[in-house]
């Protein structure tokens, strides 16, 4: 049976974490209220962190609900994510979507996530058959 839990090695820790994924963003995928940004890392699993200003969510039980759920969201796809950086944003009026929407929303943005990284691995390999080629 494979592990679900949400252990360490899963979240960006520190600032230098989130500085790299702002600075390299290879990915950036638009939902209703969140945005992700992600760069691809080498430890060959996805990281997460999350970021929830009070400018954007006012309140603590909803800033608390949504990281939630999005902690929930990542820990039951990691198997399928690719191995990336994530830095999910919140923005103005996320917190007026019920728990079922958001969960929807964050599915969307997870699989969208995955198609891009995938093609952008297919393109990267394609380019190095090229290069042995010649």
């Amino acid at each position: 049976m494979s592990c679900q839990g949400f252990p360490r090695r899963l979240r960006l820790l520190n600032a230098g974490d989130y500085r790299r994924v702002f600075d390299t963003a290879a990915f950036k995928v638009h939902g209703k209220g969140l945005m992700v940004l992600a760069t691809p890392n080498s430890l060959g699993h996805p990281r997460l962190g999350l970021i929830f200003s009070k400018k954007n969510v006012r309140r603590a039980v909803d800033r608390n609900r949504l990281k939630r759920l999005a902690r929930e969201s990542i820990r039951l796809r990691q198997h399928r994510l690719p191995a990336v950086d994530i830095v999910l944003l919140a923005r103005r009026g996320v917190q007026e979507l019920d728990n079922a929407t958001v969960h929807r929303q964050l599915h969307g943005m997870w699989r969208r996530l995955e198609r891009e990284a995938r093609k952008v691995e297919e393109r990267q390999s394609a380019g190095d058959l090229m290069t042995e080629r010649r």
